[in-house]
């Protein structure tokens, strides 16, 4: 199993569970996660992770902002040079299924170009090519992509939420609560 996680559902694993990790359990199973790349950090989140909420999750997950761990596990995945496995289709995708045609409408070629562009260099679009990637690279795997965004559209963006993206895609996504279900060494019961 493999995982690429979002800026929010790290925010809500450091806010709703480690909290209460008084033995640093759950802390040492992701670490120990994030290291063997099962679970995937890519630049682009940590960047967000930086400015997101004071940067609480790179205080409380202090081994993401860790010069030598990063070292040594090659971390975090730099997504610069990452593309669709199938350029010319995945574009057509882009801009026939991706898009909120309501919202696309509203904007001249020039405005809806801009906004496109920084819609693929976004860490959405870079954690939903990563997730294709790995799946294409991994077909034997499970591949997850996490997140706390649901596919109903609310805020008024051109472009549709990721789990709206990747149910096109074939990605599956889960959130937080299903990942820690999922990992291995983490019972989480409330008494």
């Amino acid at each position: 199993m493999k995982v690429v996680i979002d800026t929010s559902s790290l925010l809500s694993l450091v806010r709703y569970y480690l909290p209460f990790d008084k033995k640093k359990i759950l802390f040492e199973i992701i670490k120990a996660k994030v290291a063997n790349g099962q679970i995937i950090a890519i630049d682009k989140i940590i960047e967000e992770c930086e400015y997101t909420s004071k940067g609480l999750v790179l205080e409380t997950l202090s081994f993401l902002n860790d010069r030598t761990f990063n070292k040594t596990y090659k971390l975090p995945l730099n997504t610069a040079f990452v593309l669709p496995p199938a350029p010319a289709k995945f574009y057509r995708m882009v801009d026939n299924n991706f898009v909120v045609a309501v919202q696309r409408a509203r904007l001249s070629e020039a405005q809806y170009d801009a906004v496109k562009n920084d819609f693929m260099n976004s860490a959405d679009m870079k954690m939903i090519l990563t997730s294709l990637n790995l799946k294409i690279d991994n077909p034997t795997e499970d591949i997850f992509l996490v997140t706390e965004e649901t596919e109903a559209s609310n805020d008024h963006k051109v472009f549709k939420k990721i789990p709206a993206i990747c149910s096109q895609l074939d990605i599956t996504t889960i959130n937080i609560q299903q990942l820690l279900d999922k990992l291995e060494g983490v019972n989480i019961e409330i008494r």
